[in-house]
């Protein structure tokens, strides 16, 4: 933590498919010197999205959504472009990284959203194909991402102190982030989400409407008036002020390792808020069409090969100032968590990762 200038770590251990162990290390704030406990909040980036593909995929379990059903069928949001290719977008091409969109647009307030390549044909790791599915499941459900996951999964899995959304109780709870080690900079760096739900719960207390129940049209309306309140630049489209499915869960170090024993194993009898063995198989196969093997896509967990046999993983990272890292190995009901607050927390994950289980994994070169 030292070496890498990483104020603030937690990390818990699953064993036979059960959270055994978790501890923080460190402070919340390099300047206030709060400590990480068991129940710090830290931002897990985009770790987020294993957890929405596994709501995603209780909702087609349970005949809500079809899989192959092109997105345009339930939603198609107004910032779409013109290309013949959305039309063949489904929601299996969003979990494994084959929709052919962008990560994010560099100007989402007035650029629109268009596949790079044919859906289907290779890997485009995309954040705002995330967005647009979560859009799908807010039309099916007629609720905000946040109820959804709360009520389907955070709820009955145990995961009391998850949220995609933000509070003033989760604020005083959740970790800074700092820059990296070699950053050339002094002092705390803006810190991006934090910011912004800063600025849309001023305007959640006046509506009466909590952060973690707006839609889309809620944060649509806010946006003018959040805009006028903040420097610019800030908060630029409705997506700014709004729970992401690809980018905004904040929990903590034990929720996630319940989370990532979930997605190994499952009782003798399968609960009604866990998804079907065959779709939990799906999470952990590649599902991916010419991808090589340290880069292949399940239904939300990456998968890589292994002499011990394959294991499957997830990195976070939110504005360069926090870095995460989950890995399991299904077979053997096991695997571990680290979630960090620092730029250069991936030095630390994966010196973590090679002195706990002796590998040293190809997706960290690419």
């Amino acid at each position: 933590m030292a070496a890498f200038a990483v104020p603030g770590v937690a990390i818990a251990v699953v064993e036979d498919g059960a959270v055994a162990w978790q501890q923080g290390f460190g402070v919340l704030h390099a300047e206030r010197r709060t400590p990480v406990t068991e129940d710090t909040l830290f931002e897990v980036a985009s770790l987020s999205k294993p957890v929405f593909a596994y709501l995603v995929l209780q909702l087609s379990d349970a005949g809500v959504l079809d899989l192959d059903r092109p997105l345009v069928a339930y939603r198609r949001p107004d910032y779409l472009g013109e290309s013949p290719w959305l039309a063949r977008i489904t929601a299996r091409d969003v979990l494994r990284h084959t929709t052919g969109l962008p990560n994010w647009r560099a100007q989402p307030a007035t650029e629109t959203l268009e596949p790079k390549v044919e859906p289907g044909t290779r890997i485009d790791y995309s954040g705002e194909a995330f967005v647009w599915l979560q859009l799908v499941i807010e039309t099916l459900t007629g609720e905000s991402l946040d109820r959804t996951a709360r009520t389907r999964l955070f709820a009955p899995a145990g995961m009391r102190d998850s949220s995609y959304a933000w509070n003033e109780a989760m604020a005083a709870r959740s970790v800074y982030g700092h820059r990296a080690h070699d950053a050339g900079e002094a002092g705390m760096p803006p810190q991006m989400l934090r910011e912004q739900w800063s600025a849309a719960q001023t305007i959640a207390d006046r509506d009466g409407i909590p952060l973690s129940d707006w839609t889309w049209a809620e944060a649509a309306r806010a946006l003018p008036a959040v805009q006028a309140a903040t420097p610019p630049g800030l908060a630029n489209w409705p997506g700014d002020i709004l729970a992401n499915a690809a980018a905004s869960l904040r929990c903590t170090v034990g929720d996630y390792a319940r989370f990532l024993a979930l997605s190994m194993t499952r009782g003798a009898q399968r609960a009604p808020w866990e998804i079907a063995e065959a779709t939990r198989q799906a999470m952990l196969t590649p599902q991916t069409i010419g991808a090589t093997p340290w880069s292949a896509k399940g239904l939300g967990w990456n998968i890589e090969p292994t002499a011990d046999g394959p294991v499957f993983h997830h990195a976070g990272s939110n504005g360069g100032i926090f870095k995460n890292f989950a890995l399991g190995d299904a077979a053997r009901r096991r695997g571990f968590v680290v979630l960090t607050n620092g730029g250069s927390g991936q030095y630390l994950y994966r010196r973590i990762v090679r002195a706990a289980t002796g590998l040293d994994l190809l997706a960290f070169d690419r």
